[in-house]
């Protein structure tokens, strides 16, 4: 999916785009936006998922350190009950793009669609594998989502949320069963929603 101008997308100012945070049970969906410097490239930057946990964290000071500007939004899981996933997954990724300075002159973002954006935008299924700077995003993403993670573990210790950062693990699903959903559970989500009724009996 496209916007009118992307002869903007081969030249100036290029943010990537991604979001991390849509199929977990718990916290928030995080999108970043980076803009990265052509005169400073990052080597071995790659589809998150696909680094080590340490090979993301030395990425991530690597691409904070280079990068000529950098963005992160939060959307917690109240926001998503209120939206849906889908929406809000959309709504950080325009808030990351807003939020840069300097504005991009253009936007690659990871996916089949494209969230409204303040500048011309292109959606690239798998762009964060192939396109640097959706990797970079995807990357920040994931490692600031992982450590808010490890950081609700030690407020929720019971969930084990720093082991599965609350994706719908075998571990996870028997807590909810045993605790029902903390503060931060999305509501929304079917598991969540069982394990209330359950404990409302």
């Amino acid at each position: 999916m496209k916007q009118a101008g992307l002869d903007l997308i081969n030249r100036g100012r290029i943010a990537g785009v991604d979001e991390v945070g849509r199929g977990p049970l718990a916290g928030p969906v995080v999108a970043a936006a980076v803009i990265l410097d052509p005169d400073h490239p990052i080597e071995g930057l790659a589809d998150s998922k696909k680094l080590s946990e340490k090979r993301r964290e030395a990425l991530a000071l690597e691409i904070r350190a280079r990068a000529l500007a950098v963005s992160i939004v939060y959307l917690d899981a109240a926001e998503v009950d209120r939206l849906n996933i889908g929406r809000a997954s959309l709504e950080a990724m325009t808030q990351a793009v807003s939020r840069l300075d300097p504005l991009p002159t253009a936007a690659v973002v990871d996916g089949n669609q494209l969230p409204r954006l303040p500048v011309p935008g292109e959606a690239i299924v798998g762009g964060d594998g192939s396109h640097p700077a959706i990797s970079a995003a995807s990357i920040i993403a994931k490692v600031d989502r992982d450590r808010w993670m490890r950081e609700a573990d030690q407020r929720y210790p019971e969930y084990g949320f720093a082991g599965h950062k609350g994706y719908g693990t075998a571990a996870h699903l028997r807590a909810l069963a045993e605790h029902g959903p903390c503060e931060i559970h999305r509501r929304s989500f079917s598991p969540v929603r069982r394990a209330l009724s359950e404990v409302s009996q």
